[in-house]
């Protein structure tokens, strides 16, 4: 019973990291040089970074579904088990969000720095 019950655990796994691929981890954004760029290259780095942000939120619904689906799939596991898939699953997300929080620092960061270039 123990075997067969490693098996489906197994198996069930295998599906949710091939569901894992559904999700598109957004590619980071190149960001203008505020020492060096146009009004318009900072525009269009603002009109980047905001795309970004949408596609990292879409990203992190993504996981966010995808997650309570194989919860659901899985049905009910130990104790043990629920608290990886929880500790991943945070790591991941929280991962995610970090990166959001760079990046808008990154822009900031040139943002001032073209502003306070001289003119």
């Amino acid at each position: 019973m123990k075997n067969m019950m490693k098996t489906a655990i197994s198996v069930a796994m295998l599906f949710i990291a091939q569901g894992a691929l559904a999700c598109d981890y957004p590619q980071r954004v190149d960001m203008p040089d505020g020492m060096k760029a146009s009004k318009e290259e900072m525009i269009a780095g603002q009109r980047d970074v905001k795309k970004y942000m949408a596609n990292m939120d879409t990203y992190l619904a993504c996981i966010e579904a995808e997650e309570a689906q194989a919860v659901i799939e899985l049905g009910e596991v130990d104790e043990d088990m629920s608290r990886q898939r929880a500790e991943m699953f945070n790591k991941k997300y929280n991962a995610a969000v970090e990166e959001m929080n760079l990046v808008a620092e990154e822009f900031n960061i040139q943002v001032r720095a073209y502003k306070g270039r001289p003119k």
